[in-house]
């Protein structure tokens, strides 16, 4: 049975929040297909983890095997969050950005699970070729070539962390953009173009959804 790790990072519910909706579009998708799986969800939104510390990061340089006592207790959620990542056979992940980048729960979680030697920075890591569906909803408009593309921080970012310089992830992102122009007057003339990003996202995350569903059913 297949394992999809789903997390969400948006501070809003379902009906408020763009990057929420077409990650479920994803997950109901994976689940008529794959109706046996398992669905790890974490709602870093609504139940946020910790921040990582001083004394949990220094234990990531240290073999668990040498681990002191109180090495042991700062790294447990490290290995838990680590674990869970490394079970998943797919990871589904809503992104959307907030003051140009990513939210800092989000941060929060790869800090955890962004383990030297182990899922990152290794010839070869415990994660690579994963599949990752990132749903990367954003109010504006920061495609190559508009005015506030230099602004865009969070694909950049996470194409690094998530890809080959980083976890080795095999990732796709879907970005449903304009997400603000129904209730900012001064985006009134990009309605349309809104509704257009947001139906395609949604196909796009069904069609990821049912086709990685059924790679893992086969």
């Amino acid at each position: 049975m297949a394992t999809l790790l789903h997390i969400d990072s948006s501070v809003y519910p379902r009906e408020a929040s763009v990057s929420r909706d077409v990650a479920a579009s994803f997950r109901k998708a994976w689940e008529a297909e794959h109706p046996d799986g398992t669905v790890v969800y974490r709602d870093l939104g609504s139940d946020p983890i910790p921040h990582l510390e001083g004394p949990a990061a220094a234990a990531g340089f240290v073999d668990p095997s040498e681990h002191t006592p109180e090495q042991a207790a700062a790294f447990r959620l490290r290995e838990e969050l680590t674990s869970e990542f490394e079970r998943a056979d797919a990871v589904l992940i809503g992104a959307p950005m907030y003051n140009y980048t990513i939210p800092s729960t989000l941060k929060a979680w790869l800090d955890h699970v962004i383990v030297m030697g182990r899922t990152t920075a290794a010839p070869t890591t415990t994660v690579a070729g994963k599949p990752a569906t990132v749903v990367a909803s954003r109010g504006g408009g920061y495609g190559p070539g508009t005015p506030r593309e230099s602004f865009e921080f969070v694909l950049t970012y996470l194409e690094k962390v998530l890809g080959k310089e980083g976890f080795g992830l095999d990732v796709e992102f879907i970005v449903p953009e304009l997400t603000l122009a129904e209730s900012n007057p001064a985006m009134a003339g990009l309605v349309d173009l809104a509704k257009t990003s947001r139906a395609k996202a949604h196909e796009a995350a069904e069609t990821r959804g049912k086709a990685l569903a059924a790679r893992f059913s086969a």
